[in-house]
């Protein structure tokens, strides 16, 4: 019944559709009114709204993978199996110091630096590559929207997103 190219367009936004879609239900509750509908639909669409915004940020992490190599998170490390044995390898999230997005030979990629100095690039669009938000996002004091925001197309050639604070 819907054009395949029209599906193909409109299938990124299909959790954040969702997602607005259980808004308007809580915000519908909520207009029913009364001592209990009121705190109910309030619940329901505050928290539909936070899905509808993490859905949206994380939308910017889904490209096809027409990068090279595969991104593999595993028991809270993060794996970038290459097909250059040389560029691959493996950071602990607990080991992480530093993530930053640059632009190397007109492709985009992660640099994630482990405290101990070793650096691991990851491009932007290899397979896998949608599940390091969800990675990213259980760092202390990580700012997502910041992260979101680096991904977008006129963003910096080299910029910072994250940085763990000096233990003490």
């Amino acid at each position: 019944m819907i054009r395949p190219e029209l599906a193909a367009r409109l299938r990124p936004w299909a959790e954040t559709g969702v997602a607005l879609a259980a808004t308007a239900f809580g915000l519908w509750v909520f207009s029913l009114g009364g001592w209990i509908l009121w705190p109910l639909g309030a619940v329901i669409a505050g928290a539909a709204a936070l899905w509808a915004l993490d859905a949206r940020r994380r939308m910017r992490f889904r490209h096809e993978a027409l990068g090279p190599g595969m991104v593999e998170l595993d028991e809270g490390a993060i794996r970038y199996l290459s097909p250059n044995r040389l560029l691959g390898g493996e950071v602990s999230l607990r080991e992480l110091g530093e993530i930053r997005l640059m632009r190397l030979n007109g492709r985009r990629h992660w640099r994630l630096k482990s405290t101990d100095g070793q650096a691991l690039l990851i491009p932007v669009d290899a397979a896998g590559a949608e599940y390091l938000a969800g990675a990213f996002a259980t760092l202390p004091g990580v700012d997502m929207g910041r992260v979101s925001a680096a991904l977008a197309p006129d963003a910096p050639t080299i910029q910072t997103v994250w940085s763990r604070a000096p233990r003490a």
